[in-house]
């Protein structure tokens, strides 16, 4: 007589599947509210917002697919997209947790925080280009609630989504 339940490998491939698809709907609303503060309320990003996107963007349809994955019972390609995705978020929280140390003065931001990207390919385009190039500093909060900016919150979230992903990988 065996002790395994025969319902342990689905139980562990829901788990799987239902990590993912939390991952997924937090990171689509995070990254929603990151565009919504951009387009709606007018907060221009910097280099450093603008990289800190990038592990949604990616991790986002990952976890998608992991979902989908798991639901079909390709157990093994869910988990390697669901490992990529813990990743993902993780390098995320790092950019976030840079990003306001950059704002809170503990250590400089790059060089295309400053406008280095921002330079105008031609002399005879200066002037334009200075009217419509709005260069926005990475060591200057534009928001903050309760003491953290939008950097802190996406730290915060990306190790969230990070760990999510991570306790859906687990076995048993």
């Amino acid at each position: 007589m065996t002790l395994s339940s025969p319902s342990a490998p689905s139980s562990a491939r829901s788990r799987l599947a239902g990590a993912a698809l939390a991952v997924a709907v937090i990171g689509a609303a995070a990254i929603g509210g990151a565009l919504v503060f951009e387009h709606v309320f007018g907060y221009v990003p910097c280099m450093l917002c603008l990289w800190q996107r990038w592990p949604y963007y990616l991790g986002v349809p990952l976890a998608l697919a992991a979902a989908a994955l798991a639901r079909g019972g390709t157990t093994g390609a869910a988990r390697a997209a669901l490992i990529l995705v813990a990743l993902l978020f993780a390098v995320g929280a790092g950019l976030g947790v840079h990003h306001a140390g950059v704002e809170w003065g503990f250590w400089p931001g790059p060089a295309s925080c400053a406008g280095a990207n921002a330079a105008p390919s031609s002399v005879g385009g200066l002037m334009e280009s200075m009217r419509g190039t709005r260069i926005v500093p990475c060591d200057s909060a534009a928001w903050r609630f309760l003491g953290l900016s939008l950097a802190g919150y996406n730290a915060l979230i990306a190790a969230g989504l990070s760990a999510i992903a991570v306790w859906g990988l687990r076995r048993g």
